[in-house]
């Protein structure tokens, strides 16, 4: 129970990996707020987590639902000790594209979902926040590979993992711990968003045979490395990464 007693935010928590970290709070005793866009997913995985969550509905980009998300929130708990910037990833309808078919609209949409929204998530949340709160960012492994297609993406994840780092400067007086978790291929609904359905399995396998591991990481191993980063045990770790990737950044498979 290493977070009993503590109260937890996590956007895009109703689906994928933020319902991982959000059932892994709840596993090590933590309760709290569940955000995210879809109504219907957000009651079936509230409801999977038990009376100790609530579910908000809102869109990070937008300002006045990320105001509610945490007044929402203070309202029920009375504090928030943890803040997970989950939500971001593939803008519904927009495809990632290379550099040629990348319109000024489409890059500003996936740097304001990915970017801008973990940026104003943070700043929005801080008068809610304990003194001595732990804020996770998720970032990705797309920032230190480039893969096809991902420039933009990859990118914007870059510089959340700079945030980590540029945060935890600006909240040092409070004792706000700031870290970027980054996940490799993750086996979720996302893939269907990306690409056709029938090749959703190719594609997963190449994912696999990069990855030193062999295999596609699981929501549940990403939600048990944000526990560490939200629960005491990581009181000495700030405005740093970890790259929970199975390998796929740090280990080559050329032969």
């Amino acid at each position: 129970m290493k977070l009993k007693g503590k109260v937890a935010v996590v956007t895009g928590g109703n689906s994928g990996i933020g319902f991982g970290i959000a059932e892994a709070f709840k596993n090590e005793g933590a309760v709290g707020t569940i955000s995210g866009r879809n109504q219907a997913t957000l009651d079936s995985s509230v409801k999977e987590l038990g009376a100790d969550f609530i579910g908000i509905k809102g869109d990070v980009t937008n300002m006045n639902d990320l105001e509610q998300l945490f007044k929402g929130t203070f309202e029920k708990f009375g504090k928030i000790d943890t803040l997970v910037v989950n939500a971001g990833g593939v803008v519904d309808g927009v495809s990632l594209a290379a550099i040629d078919d990348v319109t000024e609209q489409s890059y500003d949409q996936y740097m304001d979902l990915n970017l801008k929204s973990a940026y104003f998530t943070v700043q929005k949340a801080l008068p809610y926040m304990n003194d001595g709160a732990s804020i996770i960012l998720i970032g990705s492994s797309a920032a230190h590979r480039a893969v096809p297609g991902m420039t933009i993406y990859g990118a914007a994840k870059a510089a959340v993992i700079f945030l980590a780092q540029g945060l935890s400067v600006d909240l040092l007086a409070r004792k706000i711990r700031v870290n970027t978790l980054s996940p490799g291929s993750i086996d979720t609904p996302v893939f269907g968003k990306m690409i056709p359905e029938e090749q959703i399995e190719q594609v997963k396998q190449i994912w696999k045979d990069i990855t030193a591991i062999g295999r596609q990481g699981l929501p549940s191993e990403i939600g048990n490395a944000a526990v560490f980063l939200a629960s005491d045990d990581s009181s000495f770790i700030i405005g740093t990464e970890i790259l929970a990737d199975g390998g796929l950044t740090n280990i080559s498979l050329m032969k």
